[in-house]
């Protein structure tokens, strides 16, 4: 994308916004604002590098990637936990009811 490019989706994110203004549906809405502040960051960010937009070079995307990177490995590492507290509960309840095959030395 380049910074004309950029420049043309910020007037068409501002258009949108100032149509958007007396619809009560949208009173609450925080994308409009949100998307113009983000056209805004990427036209300045272009004005002053010159070049043309690459999200793969846009430190603050790149940031925003590893973070939900993060979060997405804490929520899987937070399911296995659960999925084996679960199975350590199943396995100690057929241990208490004398269900287990005793082939295998079982621990404490």
């Amino acid at each position: 994308m380049t910074h004309a490019e950029a420049e043309a989706a910020l007037e068409d994110a501002l258009l949108q916004q100032h149509l958007d203004r007396d619809r009560e549906d949208l009173g609450d809405d925080e994308r409009g604002p949100a998307e113009v502040g983000e056209w805004e960051r990427i036209a300045q960010l272009l004005a002053t590098t010159g070049g043309v937009y690459d999200p793969g070079a846009d430190a603050l995307v790149q940031d925003e990637l590893d973070a939900d990177r993060r979060a997405e490995e804490a929520k899987q590492q937070r399911l296995q936990k659960q999925q084996f507290a679960a199975r350590a509960d199943e396995l100690a309840a057929l241990a208490r009811a004398d269900r287990l095959d005793r082939t295998v030395a079982s621990r404490p």
